[in-house]
């Protein structure tokens, strides 16, 4: 009765003060007409704070999110469910949930009366066009009588999470030298770099499925072999993301940096849906991805990543030392100079097959002195180190310039292409 009390509106205390004023007006001139009249006033806001304190702990709320997860740009789906588990209806009740800005406005909706036991769902849309983890909730009730004498406001605790997740481009496929290091019964994939010769065999045991034998071994051993059933190969790859803050140009959705972000979640999870392994690598160093659902673990990373200070890609560069075995390895690049370059040339070893998409950041602005020419020394060292070099100018899509992949650019002596 208290808290309804303390949730009086300013029409519900006009109400009682006239009333209060009525009653002594009515003691001090004996009049019971005016008494009853004062009574009558008086007593309008306290009944309906005793009904609306009633009810003020009767509801019950669940938030669903369909689909958890969005690319930018696109709409999700939230629908509230609210249960009246009393006995008693409601009135008339306000509800308000809490989005972020980035989401646009919050959602407003008015319910005239729930039922004893009765059960309301509300829709209602959100799009972003900024990538992000974004908390939705809690949501607010408030519960007021049909005069607007009395409003209680109660705040439940549940949120959810709506992860906005880059831009994916479809890709097409590119043939990768090095892209798979391995193969089992159920898929076919390439050797990495040197073919059949690399498969281990052992032996023809009794019982052995004459399907796994391994006919070049055979001719060289002089003796049935197969190949080991136990043996399984593990596709892997890296992939570099360059957030340093000055290497990109540009702000909000559409700068070098979005772009960047955008590539590195297409490759990725293009790689991914072939069955390779990838690990992900800022100029921070390396993310943790989980194993299993690496694709969607990728975009949830991938979703939060934000530009950070640092000048140089050594820790970078260094993750991807320190990871080895990587039969791929891609760098989503913004603007770099040379001597970056020649670091990063390094860490491919062996027949690993590195490729290399260099954003054209000037495009995002007006061109610098000099950005072209170091821009192709750049992809010059890369190149001639044995990378094979995507360019991503501004306004072109990933899918476009993505058969350059597979293709293996070779420069003559002098650095001429």
């Amino acid at each position: 009765m208290m808290a309804g009390l303390r949730a009086l509106t300013s029409r519900g205390r006009s109400f009682l003060a006239s009333g209060v004023a009525a009653l002594l007006m009515a003691l001090l001139l004996g009049e019971h007409d005016l008494l009853r009249i004062g009574v009558l006033i008086m007593s309008l806001p306290l009944l309906a704070a005793l009904v609306v304190a009633r009810t003020r702990y009767r509801l019950s709320c669940a938030r669903r999110l369909d689909p958890p997860r969005r690319e930018v740009g696109g709409e999700a789906t939230v629908t509230l469910r609210l249960e009246n588990v009393t006995r008693l209806p409601t009135g008339l009740l306000l509800i308000e949930d809490t989005v972020p800005y980035a989401l646009g406005t919050r959602p407003r909706f008015v319910l005239d009366r729930v039922e004893s036991k009765g059960i309301r769902e509300i829709d209602y849309r959100v799009r972003s066009d900024l990538r992000g983890r974004y908390t939705i909730g809690p949501l607010s009730v408030r519960i007021t009588d049909p005069f607007g004498l009395v409003e209680l406001t109660r705040a439940f605790t549940i949120s959810d999470t709506l992860v906005v997740t880059p831009q994916v481009v479809a890709l097409p496929h590119v043939r990768l030298s090095g892209e798979w290091t391995g193969g089992g019964d159920s898929r076919t994939r390439s050797v990495a770099a040197a073919g059949d010769d690399d498969v281990a065999p052992r032996e023809y045991r009794q019982g052995d499925d004459l399907r796994r034998v391994h006919w070049r071994s055979t001719a060289r051993y002089g003796e049935l072999m197969v190949r080991r059933e136990e043996q399984q190969w593990q596709s892997r790859g890296a992939l570099l993301l360059d957030t340093r803050r000055h290497a990109h140009r540009g702000e909000g959705p559409r700068s070098s940096f979005e772009v960047a972000v955008s590539a590195a979640a297409s490759i990725g999870l293009h790689l991914a849906r072939e069955g390779l392994g990838v690990r992900l690598v800022t100029d921070q160093g390396p993310e943790h991805l989980s194993e299993s659902g690496v694709g969607w673990s990728l975009l949830d990373t991938l979703a939060v990543v934000r530009n950070s200070p640092a000048r140089s890609l050594e820790l970078g560069i260094n993750a991807l030392r320190q990871g080895g075995g990587d039969g791929l390895i891609v760098a989503v690049l913004g603007a770099m100079d040379p001597e970056e370059a020649r670091e990063l040339a390094k860490v491919r070893h062996g027949g690993a097959t590195g490729v290399a998409v260099l954003l054209d950041v000037e495009g995002w602005e007006a061109r610098e002195y000099g950005s072209a020419d170091r821009r192709q020394a750049v992809e010059a060292v890369l190149a001639g180190s044995g990378w094979r070099i995507v360019t991503l100018p501004a306004g072109t899509s990933l899918a476009t310039v993505w058969p350059s992949a597979g293709v293996k650019t070779r420069f003559a002596v002098g650095g001429a292409a």
